[in-house]
């Protein structure tokens, strides 16, 4: 099979890099095209050729699905510090202090950046930035695009991207495997990434792209549920890619759920994300009421009412569900002015009207939580890179210790720019030693994928319900509320079910199906096992066998990985 791996440049000076030496123009290999993926590829485009693999529709990301924004202290009556406290009581004692000072520092200079490039925040009739106030903060600091902030940034940075023209984005495309030290000859270990091995869902064929850095981007997890406001591509690709490869992952028990998605799933079809009302309804006045009593319930949890932490919220609502019998709660803010809340909300405004035939000026809307953010993920340093050289991490799938025990609202976006950039500037200092020639001398000798004995998917009527399976075992035992049995009766089972995935998918020609599957699969698994290695209650962990703690700490949860568990060793 022919090679199509991004294509050699020819040496050239690169002013920005070369400090005195000339080095070969590096090449990127960055894996989703959400915010972290497009910042960092608009960054790098600067001293490198770009590709960009993405196993979608390019725009088809997480980040496209966030409505709130993306916090930082701009604000004359705010600064970083608070943000950093805000931060800290979110996360439940487990951030670390030192990446959630570079968050809230460096993200004021990125967001401004974002600004300057010309970003359309929201401005009031003053032309001032407007910002909003979420969940967990105490004070309002953010910034938006009316209620469809990440649709407005994936738009705005894809076309930065665009207008560089060396950035290559290559949709419906899926990667089977960081390829490492273990598709060489004679060699067991993985130390290093040379690219991936990419599946072009649409040929179906398996093509090795070597890349001097690699970079995953792939967002989160939230399919491991059946009920999710994430797109139906966030299968934990990236934290399963890295593991398999040799990486650690970190704090996978900590699964945050959005306390407030629709509650009405109207005729849309299986596997359509929950539609997400925005945590800055509850920032504008907002109230969540026990429908059965009318009543607000949000006082009797915590002190700051509907505005406490996600992580209080959704178990809060969690409680009123079940001791009442209730399918939903209530969000109302029927209370505001009727143009106040069109203005400020015109995504959610028309979407529930035209859809589900809800006014939400003059009806409460009906909602429960859903999964949303994965704030563990793969173990990388402040720079973004993990446990392997060449191969950095940033945005959702990346463990930087920023979310701890449960992620403050809107900080995810701000999390993706700033390490984004972050690992850029620890590339830069890295290609400027002159070792690509190094890599590249090994990279070189990667084979190509084999794939000679497999056969077509006969039998995958029998294996495509697992899927299914897999996510009602997660929603049913590793939810909001967990037990030590429940966990232990979904770890038995999913080994089982992943055990029959890998068997066929040993024997089976590859498909984004299947990949999907088997990603899926294991990441449910780490999850388990993460959630069962950590015997307390606190943040998104809830267990009915430990009681809560939310003093500081830094008992991470950290699995490393036995050894490579890729399906076969490509040959020569």
């Amino acid at each position: 099979m022919a090679n199509t791996s991004p294509k050699e440049n020819e040496p050239g000076v690169n002013p920005a890099l070369s400090g005195g030496i000339t080095p070969i123009e590096p090449q990127f290999l960055v894996i989703g095209s959400g915010i972290a993926g497009l910042f960092f590829a608009l960054k790098a485009a600067r001293f490198g050729r770009v590709t960009i693999v993405t196993k979608d529709a390019v725009d088809n990301a997480a980040t496209t699905y966030a409505q709130g924004g993306i916090a930082a202290a701009l604000g004359t009556w705010d600064n970083p510090q608070k943000h950093f406290e805000d931060t800290l009581v979110a996360g439940a004692g487990l951030c670390d202090e030192k990446a959630v000072d570079i968050l809230v520092h460096e993200g004021v200079h990125r967001v401004q950046e974002l600004i300057d490039l010309g970003m359309p925040f929201t401005r009031g009739g003053d032309g001032k930035l407007h910002f909003g106030r979420e969940g967990g903060h105490n004070e309002s600091r953010v910034l938006h695009d009316h209620d469809h902030t990440g649709r407005s940034l994936e738009s705005f940075l894809l076309q930065r991207v665009a207008a560089t023209g060396k950035v290559t984005l290559l949709s419906n495309h899926c990667v089977v495997e960081l390829a490492t030290e273990h598709h060489l000859r004679k060699k067991k270990n993985s130390e290093t990434a040379f690219g991936a091995y990419v599946l072009d869902a649409k040929t179906g064929e398996i093509d090795l792209y070597r890349a001097d850095v690699t970079i995953l981007a792939t967002g989160g997890a939230g399919r491991i549920y059946p009920v999710t406001t994430n797109p139906p591509v966030s299968t934990g690709d990236g934290v399963a890619l890295a593991y398999r490869a040799g990486c650690r992952v970190r704090n996978l028990e900590f699964f945050q759920f959005h306390p407030t998605a629709l509650a009405l799933r109207g005729k849309k079809p299986p596997g359509t994300p929950a539609f997400l009302i925005t945590e800055a309804m509850r920032g504008e006045g907002a109230i969540l009421k026990n429908p059965k009593t009318g009543r607000a319930f949000m006082q009797d949890y915590h002190e700051m009412r509907d505005l406490a932490p996600r992580d209080i919220v959704a178990r809060a609502i969690d409680a009123e569900l079940k001791r009442d019998g209730l399918d939903f709660v209530y969000l109302d803010i029927t209370h505001k002015d009727a143009a106040f809340i069109r203005e400020h909300f015109p995504l959610i405004y028309g979407t529930l009207k035209e859809q589900f035939n809800i006014d939400i000026t003059v009806d409460p809307v009906p909602v429960v939580p859903a999964a949303h953010y994965m704030c563990g993920g793969v173990v990388v340093d402040y720079d973004g890179l993990t446990d392997l050289r060449n191969l950095y991490a940033i945005g959702e799938v990346a463990s930087t210790g920023v979310h701890g025990g449960n992620r403050l609202a809107s900080n995810s976006l701000l999390e993706g720019i700033v390490f984004a950039e972050r690992a850029l500037q620890q590339v830069q200092q890295n290609l400027s030693t002159g070792s690509l020639a190094a890599t590249r001398a090994a990279a070189a000798e990667l084979s190509e994928w084999d794939h000679t004995n497999a056969k077509n998917p006969d039998e995958w009527v029998l294996i495509s319900h697992d899927f299914k399976e897999i996510r009602s075992i997660m929603w049913d035992y590793v939810g909001i509320v967990r037990s030590t049995l429940r966990l232990e009766r979904a770890l038995r089972r999913v080994d089982v079910i992943y055990g029959e995935i890998i068997d066929f998918y040993n024997r089976t020609i590859i498909s984004r199906d299947l990949l999907e599957l088997r990603n899926l699969a294991l990441v449910a698994q780490l999850t388990i096992r993460s959630a069962l290695a950590r015997r307390e209650s606190r943040g998104l962990h809830y267990m009915t066998d430990y009681p809560e703690s939310r003093q500081p700490s830094r008992d991470d949860t950290i699995l490393e990985p036995a050894h490579f568990t890729g399906r076969r060793k490509a040959e020569a």
